[in-house]
């Protein structure tokens, strides 16, 4: 067995749910048996894009954990980020 942390966050309330899980367990995995969706229904384990420790991950569903890995569940983009300073530049200016 390994431990992990699963790890999500709004401006209004954040969780971190320690876990331990099977050798072999994927991002996706430990999401699901971690029980996060229950406090954050508009989790998606399927399609919301997730990291370990700030560094994305390409795979959630593949990605085998390691003993001590957080997986960070992201929020979507609310907007693009070069669109968002764009619009903080025209209001400078």
């Amino acid at each position: 067995m390994i431990r992990v942390e699963v790890a999500f966050a709004r401006p209004d309330k954040q969780k971190i749910i320690a876990l331990n899980v099977e050798q072999g367990t994927t991002a996706v995995d430990a999401v699901r048996r971690s029980g996060i969706v229950t406090v954050f229904p508009e989790i998606d384990p399927d399609t919301n894009n997730m990291g370990i420790f700030g560094k994305a991950i390409k795979n959630p569903a593949s990605h085998e954990l390691r003993d001590g890995d957080r997986v960070e569940i992201y929020r979507p983009l609310r907007i693009d980020p070069k669109q968002a300073r764009l619009n903080r530049a025209k209001k400078k200016g």
